[in-house]
Order: C-alpha cells, then sequence, then structure tokens
C-alpha cells in the first residue's frame, strides 16, 4: 500500500505524522519500526496519528507511538507539531483546537508569530498515578541506581517523568543514567529521564533520554516535568526558558491546581509516500 506522510520536528524532535482521516491504513508495531528506522525507513523519534475523535465535543484523536512500536500517552513538541498539521492540511480552519490523547483532552492554540500554545494540563504528582513506587507523596525522593544514590522529582504530565538536578548537562551522565532510569523498577511503565541544570530562576538547560527513543534534541513534556519539578523545590518561578540541544521553549505553570502551558515552534521537513 502506497501510504501519504509529513515529516516534523520540534526543535530537532522529529516526527511522521500520519493523517488517518482522509486515507486508510491498519498500523502495526511492525510498520512503525520500518517507518520510524533511520536507515531502511523515514527515520523518527515518534510517529504520530491524526484520527477522527471519539468524544463529542473534541476535535481529533492525536496518538503517539515510540520508534519501538510502543504507543505512549503524550508528546508535546508532538502535539505542536499535530497543531500545524492539520491547520496546513486545511482538516480544521480553527486557531484553536482540543485534542484527545490516551490521558484526557488537551488544548491547542496557534499564536499570531506562528508558534504553537499547548495546555498540557495539570501535572500528576502522586506517585500511584505517575506511577512511580514510593509510600508518600514527596517534591524529591532518593533513586538507587547501580549502588548510587539520586535526588530525583517525580511527575506525571499524561506520561512519567524523572527529573535530576545537576551542575552541568553538557557533562551530565545522560547515556549512561539515562537508560538505567528509564528501566528502573520504581517505574512500572518506564520513565523519561531528564537532567536539569538551573541556571537562574527564570530559565534553564535540559537534556532529557526519552522512554522507548533515547536522548532526544527535545522533549516538551520532559520541559513541563522539570519546570513543575523545579517550582516544587523552590528553584524556579512561574515563567521559564527552558533551553534543550534542538532550541528553547516557554513553561508556565501557576501552581498546583493549574494547567501547565507551553509554546514553542513546529516545522514541516518535507512530505512523501512511501510503500508498505
Amino acid at each position: 500500500m502506497l501510504l501519504r506522510f509529513t515529516k516534523m520536528h520540534g526543535l530537532g524532535n522529529d516526527f511522521i505524522v500520519l493523517d488517518l482521516i482522509t486515507q486508510r491504513f491498519n498500523l502495526q508495531a511492525s510498520h512503525i519500526k520500518q517507518l520510524a528506522d533511520r536507515h531502511f525507513g523515514i527515520g523518527c523519534d515518534q510517529l504520530l496519528v491524526v484520527e477522527l475523535p471519539t468524544q463529542p465535543d473534541v476535535d481529533f484523536r492525536y496518538r503517539i507511538f515510540n520508534g519501538d512500536g510502543n504507543e505512549v500517552e503524550q508528546c508535546g513538541n508532538g502535539a505542536r507539531c499535530f497543531a500545524k498539521f492539520v491547520r496546513d492540511k486545511k482538516l480544521t480552519g480553527k486557531n484553536k483546537i482540543r485534542v484527545e490523547t490516551n490521558t484526557g483532552i488537551i488544548e491547542l492554540s496557534m499564536t499570531d508569530d506562528r508558534q504553537v500554545r499547548v495546555n498540557m494540563g495539570k501535572p500528576e504528582l502522586s506517585p500511584a498515578l505517575i506511577p512511580f513506587d514510593a509510600p508518600a507523596r514527596d517534591n524529591s525522593y532518593a533513586l538507587e541506581v547501580d549502588g548510587q544514590h539520586y535526588d530525583i522529582g517525580a511527575v506525571s504530565m499524561g506520561n512519567p517523568h524523572a527529573v535530576m538536578v545537576v551542575d552541568n548537562v553538557q557533562t551530565a551522565a545522560v547515556a549512561t543514567l539515562g537508560p538505567a532510569i528509564e528501566s528502573h523498577p520504581r517505574f512500572p511503565q518506564r520513565v523519561n529521564a531528564g537532567f536539569m541544570q538551573v541556571l537562574n530562576r527564570k530559565e534553564i538547560n535540559l537534556r532529557v533520554y526519552e522512554r522507548g527513543a533515547g536522548e532526544t534534541l527535545a522533549c516538551g513534556s520532559g520541559a513541563c516535568a522539570a519546570v513543575v519539578s523545579g517550582q516544587l523545590n523552590g528553584l524556579l518561578d512561574q515563567r521559564v526558558i527552558v533551553n534543550l540541544p534542538g532550541g528553547a521553549l516557554t513553561i508556565e505553570w501557576r501552581g498546583e491546581g493549574h494547567p501547565v502551558m507551553m509554546t514553542g515552534p513546529a516545522s514541516t521537513v518535507f512530505e512523501g509516500q512511501i510503500i508498505i
């Protein structure tokens, strides 16, 4: 079958976007692995799927798959690309859309300067719902990795995140600690591991080792989780610039009971067709 696709990225976090509203395809894990392969396929960090909603009060259904074929709950950079895609393809004429994900409804808005603002919803901090194995909620948890103890914050932004404060993201042991934290037994659904360097109360540097994808150039939900964790630990203000390897995002959180707002760019790289 000939499948139409669009290649996009949000700050270098790259995606294959499939419109499964105007074309039909029975997507399997083997197809996702084939498409995501950077040598034998198109190549991407995640594959995004646009579908008709299953609920009457939303505009689209948004599904996310890692390159290993597993479906995940949330992707902030992907959400921005999703908003640009449905507008560019004239699937909607709205500047603000409501989108159904596996963990709830998110709202996406196009700004006047062609940035995309995403209401990422309220962060989940209860260990049982992250999910994270801990007896009670805390702002910081001790995590043992390979015989060493590290302090982490644990936050769900629709997907689980562990956030560690480091002196310098350039020298942080992302390549070794990242996969060890990702598969730590205290995170039963695995976890995205964030390494945060606090520059001041309004700006951080961040690297993220993503579940099922490895380190990416940017992680939107990881940026949100880092700012939430930083605020809870008294390190950050309500509006923070997050510098990722692929570029910067603006994250705003007014505290518990409020949603996290993310603003950043989305770019189309190319379009094509591939035989599956």
